[in-house]
């Protein structure tokens, strides 16, 4: 059975490409287009597609806040974010909202027929060029001490250092040093890096990052 779908992009062009390929996908099935978050929103609710494409950033709601609304409404819709190279740091914001994949504009239609497939039956999708960042080397989780896990998974839910320090007791200084390490262990450059390189090599958990 064909995989419901679900499209938002405000981009005319953009759309119009991505639609195309989804209609001539045999696996796929594009129930509907729209042009801005809101659209996106009522489409959802009406049509209950399997899987909502939506661009991370479009007039009145964007796509972070279209899935935000998809999971409080309990729907089984697994959204994908649709997004460029400079919105890479909308990957944690995404993953909280719920959305199950995140991909660049540039994706192939492989990959995307990928990222479909996978969020559907209930998989996460990260972008392969989202993902380079971590290369291809190997990496052993043991290498992170049990502190700096603590420490990655309350930073990549959006706290401060401040807030990271009082949460564990520890000095803001302390939580830089171990931030540091983290980013050099992992290879990476800032938190979004370091966030995707540790849910790719099982340091944290997606379930780890998104609790309350």
């Amino acid at each position: 059975m064909a995989i419901k779908i679900v499209l938002a992009d405000d981009h005319p062009l953009t759309r119009a490409g991505i639609a195309e390929y989804l209609k001539r996908e045999s696996s796929l099935e594009l129930l509907g287009e729209a042009e801005d978050g809101l659209k996106a929103w009522q489409l959802i609710q009406e049509l209950k597609p399997d899987v909502a494409l939506l661009d991370i950033r479009m007039p009145g709601l964007d796509g972070v806040a279209v899935a935000q609304k998809v999971k409080e409404a309990g729907l089984s819709t697994a959204t994908i974010m649709l997004t460029s190279y400079d919105a890479q740091q909308y990957v944690m914001a995404s993953l909280r909202s719920g959305a199950r994949g995140f991909v660049l504009k540039t994706v192939s239609p492989k990959e995307l027929t990928a990222a479909i497939a996978t969020v559907a039956r209930g998989g996460l999708y990260l972008d392969p060029e989202v993902a380079s960042v971590m290369g291809e080397r190997e990496f052993d989780p043991e290498q992170l001490s049990t502190r700096e896990r603590e420490v990655l998974v309350l930073a990549a839910k959006g706290l401060s250092s401040k807030e990271v320090a009082s949460k564990l007791f520890i000095s803001e200084r302390t939580v830089q040093t171990h931030l540091a390490s983290i980013y050099d262990k992992l290879g990476s450059k800032n938190k979004t890096e370091a966030l995707l390189l540790a849910l790719k090599y099982g340091v944290v958990t997606l379930e780890e990052l998104l609790e309350d």
